[in-house]
């Protein structure tokens, strides 16, 4: 029989790391706001849906390779991935916009927000509607709904 120690760091070896699922909750992002399910995601990959699902846990580790595949079918940059993760895990701000080449990082939504059903849900609307100047008045009217700070 082995003991406590042991049973517990086997546990501890089995618990998807914060960085992986992380990164999986930004595919899954990614995915939803395009509109596209698992199984297309997974054909496009050459993988199984419960592949994509694994990944998307966290559960299973996203190699540098499917990183990249990921990144192209998705059409995002790599960065993407790893954008909005907590201090705590080393999303170090400063350094990202150092290695992205970009403006410093963007305030704005709670990584709650982005994930809700409703948020999805509206950002695709919005992308449907194909008329640039329609799509920029309903922007306008929306920003002059909410609350200012």
């Amino acid at each position: 029989m082995p003991s406590d120690d042991v049973v517990e760091r086997s546990e501890r070896e089995h618990r998807p790391s914060p960085i992986d699922v992380h990164v999986g909750s930004r595919v899954r992002l990614r995915r939803t706001l395009l509109g596209m399910s698992q199984e297309k995601l997974g054909e496009a990959l050459g993988l199984t849906f419960q592949q994509v699902q694994k990944y998307e846990r966290g559960v299973n580790r996203i190699g540098a390779s499917r990183l990249f595949d990921l990144a192209r079918v998705l059409d995002v940059p790599i960065g993407f991935f790893f954008d909005d993760m907590p201090d705590a895990m080393g999303g170090n701000t400063a350094l990202r916009s150092r290695l992205n080449g970009f403006a410093e990082h963007q305030e704005g939504f709670e990584d709650d927000t982005l994930h809700k059903r409703e948020t999805l849900e509206l950002v695709r609307a919005y992308y449907r509607i194909t008329e640039p100047s329609v799509r920029k008045r309903v922007f306008d009217l929306i920003k002059s709904l909410a609350p200012t700070d």
